[in-house]
């Protein structure tokens, strides 16, 4: 399962405009890790959705993957 929410991560952080064109970094990722298994789990493998699920649940990550999301475009 940890694998999948790394790899979901890459995939949804990469689909993010302008900023995400060079990828998260290995921070990003575990900074976004738990958030994304708690908030968006249904949605690992569909970056689009993904992306759009941390959107959407912004006020309820945790301080450093909120920091992620604003920094590519969220």
């Amino acid at each position: 399962m940890k694998v999948s929410i790394l790899t979901a991560l890459l995939l949804a952080t990469t689909a993010l405009p302008a900023a995400a064109q060079s990828g998260p970094t290995p921070q990003e990722q575990m900074a976004c890790r738990s958030d994304a298994g708690k908030f968006c789990a249904e949605h690992i493998g569909k970056p689009p959705q993904m992306n759009a699920c941390l959107r959407e649940n912004k006020s309820k990550l945790s301080d450093g993957c909120r920091k992620v999301v604003d920094s590519h475009g969220g």
